[in-house]
């Protein structure tokens, strides 16, 4: 039996849920990305193949944000609350959630937790 490394598992999950989930424009997909040292969320219109939100560590106003803080799981959570806020102000409340093939758990379920006190619902 040959075993499959964790970047083909993770790209096979991510393939079964994607054929279950797609965001429309009354409620779009909420995506989210972890890498080694960033995080990525993005709100995404598939019906029209358009993104209507996206922030990450990376950006400006959140890295401003983040500067003392050291736990992973507290930076999770404030990118959730910026995509959600952003959202809002967009008026999207309703959101599919796409854990993009993670596991729901730690840094993705801080992420989920934070957008759902900003004001987003799954």
């Amino acid at each position: 039996m040959i075993k499959k490394s964790r970047v083909a598992r993770r790209a096979t999950i991510k393939h079964r849920v994607r054929l279950k989930i797609a965001g429309t424009t009354d409620r779009p997909r909420l995506t989210v990305y972890r890498s080694l040292h960033h995080l990525y969320a993005q709100l995404v219109d598939d019906s029209k193949g358009k993104t209507l939100v996206s922030t990450s560590t990376l950006s400006k106003e959140l890295r401003e944000a983040l500067k003392g803080v050291k736990a992973k799981k507290e930076i999770a959570k404030r990118v959730g609350m910026d995509v959600a806020k952003k959202a809002v102000a967009l008026n999207v409340k309703k959101v599919v959630f796409d854990r993009n093939g993670y596991l729901y758990h730690g840094i993705v379920k801080a992420m989920a937790d934070g957008a759902r006190e900003a004001g987003l619902e799954f």
